[in-house]
């Protein structure tokens, strides 16, 4: 299978996992005119399994270094596969309440303010589990990023005193979903062999764990979609029948986000064989930056806003910037 082996192009594919992790949300964004994000969200998922998949018999199933995809799981032990698909599961209930608060308050505040949160917990979790890198860059990068998120929550509330619009129940949901989602990455950390190249027995390579990962996000959305299209944080009750009476180009866009997703996903894993799951988790959360970039820039959810709003924006860009690069600094 394909193994990164230099710090350089680890920190490339962390970069890369940063700017799908972060631009995934814009196809709910076009999704969103005509079709209810808990209908979007099926074939947001459907698009993670169906990259998982290819990603593990191709680039998991070729070279001499480690385990092929097929031969890895018929090797793996039940205690490692549950972990895989207790990750997507954990994953999966986090990134639900992300959209839902993608869908109440906009990219540029569901983003910095949860998947915020998730980068800062995550790392946390994940050095102490497997510790790598100068603990004192790492957390001064945490530490910025943790204020760019702080200057981001002030952004936003000065925006909505500027609109006469008051609402912090995106905010909230924005903070349940980045505490969750800080969870999920360990789990399917803790399934994979530590070493890629001579993996251990009973234990998982990173393509076979992103697919049980991606199986785990399937078969809990049965349970979590179907309430919440029930039970809708917003709007009426959807139906799978209202699912199957979108249009291809509508199913298409969410499966392409769920693809994007996944191709983030993906190498992000790969990446940890050689960054540290800390560093590798914590630069792919730098999503938080490109999707309030894509917010403010290109869908103009801080349009018109005072020139106050606009100097916390400034900061939290400049806190994540600085931050993310203590956090690459770590690891070198």
């Amino acid at each position: 299978m394909f193994i990164v082996s230099e710090y350089f192009t680890a920190v490339v594919f962390t970069i890369i996992t940063m700017l799908c992790w972060g631009s995934w949300a814009n196809t709910q964004k076009l999704a969103e005119k005509t079709w209810r994000f808990e209908l979007f969200y099926w074939d947001y998922v459907l698009g993670i399994l169906l990259l998982a998949l290819i990603s593990a018999f191709t680039l998991g199933s070729t070279g001499t270094d480690g385990r092929g995809f097929l031969a890895d799981i018929q090797q793996a032990e039940a205690e490692h596969i549950g972990n895989a698909l207790l990750s997507g599961v954990i994953f999966n209930l986090a990134n639900i309440l992300l959209v839902a608060a993608i869908a109440i308050a906009g990219i540029a505040v569901a983003f910095p303010v949860g998947i915020g949160i998730a980068l800062v917990l995550g790392v946390l979790i994940n050095y102490v589990a497997t510790p790598y890198g100068n603990v004192t860059l790492l957390f001064s990068g945490v530490g910025l990023v943790t204020l760019a998120i702080i200057f981001d929550a002030v952004a936003y509330k000065t925006k909505s005193t500027d609109s006469q619009k008051v609402s912090t129940r995106g905010i909230l949901i924005s903070v349940i979903a980045g505490v969750l989602m800080s969870l999920f990455y360990r789990f399917v950390a803790k399934s994979m062999a530590a070493d890629f190249i001579n993996p251990e027995a009973g234990m998982l390579t990173p393509y076979t764990a992103v697919v049980i990962f991606s199986i785990g996000i399937l078969i809990s959305n049965f349970l979590f979609n179907t309430i919440l299209m029930k039970k809708p944080i917003e709007g009426r009750p959807v139906s799978y029948g209202d699912y199957f009476s979108g249009n291809f180009k509508t199913h298409l866009t969410g499966v392409l986000g769920g693809v994007i997703w996944c191709i983030g996903m993906s190498l992000n894993i790969i990446a940890a064989g050689k960054a540290g799951y800390a560093i590798s988790y914590g630069l792919g959360q730098g999503a938080t930056l490109v999707a309030a970039l894509w917010g403010v820039l290109i869908w103009k959810e801080f349009k018109n806003v005072s020139p106050r709003t606009n100097t916390y924006l400034l900061l939290m860009f400049a806190c994540f910037i600085v931050g993310l690069g203590l956090i690459v600094y770590a690891g070198m």
